[in-house]
């Protein structure tokens, strides 16, 4: 009998350990966790500019470890978040997976539709339905996310983070293990029942110790004295916005603690609304016990903090250059945690951007670069034009991600012929010396634009959500909501060439110069994992990085 008792538990024993084993890494050959951190707004450039300033265990542990790819281009426009992070998880473009912009206008109803909104669903933790009720119902290709999960028949778990829904939300795809976004009302991560009824344990525990307030409580002042910000322009100039209550756009700004008390969202503003991010993403990684179950789980971050800094300041501007510093600090923090709790070499990072930037106006204008307001006064002077031509009000619905809706149910309702209106307007935009190209989107294809400039207004086209005209403005020019600070949405080099770097597991030392672009991110990553491609993948996997 004890014989057989002592069989009896070497089989338990022997069984246990094999299970543990399992469960510690069915495909070891793969990362045991993958982190995707999209950069909001980040030019490619600014891997360079601040170099200097980085220490060796943030932005140039990735360069110095990883495969960095220095001619990744957006492959459509208009150059928004919403399409940026769509496009890298799914590897495709907005005519198939359906993100047109972070907003459009419904053709039918002149409505303005906003990406991820779904009020089918339920705020989970929210301060209002506004900020809460969210989903991806929007979005009709699935991600890599989504085939990571199809693949493991859901076992692995994929996680979305960030300050913002929709940089969350589309992501993390249509059926992930969890998607949190801030809620400025409270300053907590919050979800929607489109997930789950209620907030996870971790999360709760996570919002009650008030990192965002922490945070910003001895407000911001630059990392390093400011006389070496010498990549920046000077501190007070006139294109810059208020941040907060502050009276000028100068450091130190001391009316952080008090103005995030009133209103938490102005953490977005601050370098800050990174540091919260990523350690919400810390408190997930271990709520979730992620990078230690059986098959291989995803995280997806977010880093938006960079782009409302952007859109406040500039590119040049000290803010910024202070943003990426204290992000470099928090990616180093970040990488510890990913060493201690996942192991070196068992994860695998990917850093890109969802665009980039503009240069502001005014510092163009400053230093004699051409540059100027493409759309001043534009809408109300085509609703004018129409209306003498044609003799009715409001004949266009809105000009919206650079595109010009008309308004359909009136052209409808008075038998007007659509085509007379659109070649009307293209000869008015034509003439127009802020335009450099203007469009009928149902006629790209004979269109005498140069590439890569069509091949982009033809990915970037969707036929159901985006406009009837697209227009080209000439470089450097911007829309008039960006009178100060700067924005981003076109073709050109600033707003479409990211960065992109792999590091970690399976991952060589090396940089390239070839040609690649956003969609080629997805179909790589799925080379990686061995899983199928994202269904409306156009991209095509980057040989140099999986080649031994």
């Amino acid at each position: 009998m004890f014989r057989q008792f002592q069989i009896l538990v070497l089989t338990v024993l022997t069984i246990g350990t094999i299970t543990a084993q399992n469960k510690k890494n069915i495909h070891p050959e793969r990362p045991a966790l993958v982190v995707g951190l999209v950069v909001d707004q980040m030019r490619w450039d600014f891997l360079y500019k601040y170099e200097n300033h980085y220490g060796n265990g943030g932005f140039k542990r990735l360069l110095n470890e990883g495969y960095n790819f220095n001619n990744v281009m957006i492959d459509y426009v208009p150059t928004v978040t919403a399409l940026g992070h769509t496009s890298v998880y799914t590897g495709s473009v907005p005519s198939i997976h359906g993100i047109a912009g972070n907003g459009w206008t419904d053709r039918e109803t002149g409505e303005n539709v906003y990406c991820t909104t779904d009020n089918s669903v339920k705020g989970v933790g929210s301060s209002s339905e506004k900020i809460g009720a969210h989903s991806p119902k929007n979005l009709w290709s699935t991600t890599i996310t989504d085939q990571l999960r199809m693949a493991t028949n859901f076992r692995s778990k994929v996680v979305g983070v960030s300050l913002k829904d929709r940089a969350s939300i589309l992501p993390a795809g249509h059926n992930p293990t969890g998607a949190f976004w801030f809620d400025e009302g409270t300053g907590n991560f919050v979800t929607s029942t489109y997930y789950m009824n209620d907030l996870p344990d971790w999360l709760k525990r996570f919002n009650a110790q008030e990192v965002g307030k922490q945070l910003v409580s001895g407000g911001w002042d630059t990392a390093k004295p400011i006389r070496e910000y010498i990549e920046s322009t000077a501190d007070n100039v006139a294109w810059e916005q208020l941040l907060g209550s502050a009276a000028t756009p100068t450091f130190p700004y001391k009316n952080l603690a008090s103005d995030y008390d009133k209103k938490k969202g102005v953490i977005r503003t601050t370098p800050f609304g990174n540091s919260l991010t990523l350690r919400a993403a810390e408190a997930a990684i271990d709520g979730y016990n992620l990078g230690r179950n059986t098959d291989t789980d995803f995280l997806v971050v977010n880093l938006a903090s960079t782009d409302y800094v952007g859109h406040a300041f500039g590119p040049n501007s000290i803010e910024i250059q202070d943003t990426y510093i204290r992000l470099d600090r928090d990616l180093e923090t970040f990488f510890k945690k990913l060493d201690a709790q996942v192991g070196k070499g068992n994860y695998l990072v990917f850093l890109t951007a969802d665009h980039g930037a503009a240069h502001a106006e005014g510092y163009m204008k400053e230093n004699k670069m051409v540059t100027g307001f493409f759309d001043e006064d534009l809408e109300k002077s085509l609703q004018e034009d129409l209306k003498t031509k044609f003799g009715y009000d409001k004949m266009i619905w809105a000009i919206d991600n650079y595109q010009i809706y008309l308004n359909q149910k009136l052209i409808a309702e008075k038998n007007l012929k659509e085509n007379d209106i659109k070649e009307y307007l293209l000869e008015k935009l034509n003439k127009d010396k802020r335009v450099l190209y203007a469009v009928d989107l149902k006629e790209l294809a004979e269109a005498p634009i140069p590439e890569p400039i069509k091949t982009r207004v033809i990915n970037g086209y969707n036929w159901q959500r985006s406009g009837d005209i697209q227009i080209i403005s000439h470089d450097s020019m911007l829309p008039t909501y960006a009178k100060k600070g700067t924005t981003h949405s076109v073709w050109n080099s600033y707003d479409a060439h990211i960065p992109l770097i792999f590091m970690g597991k399976g991952i060589r030392k090396g940089e390239s110069a070839k040609p690649n672009h956003m969609t080629d991110i997805a179909p790589t990553l799925a080379q990686i994992l061995k899983i199928e491609n994202p269904s409306g993948n156009i991209g095509q996997p980057i040989v140099e990085l999986l080649e031994k």
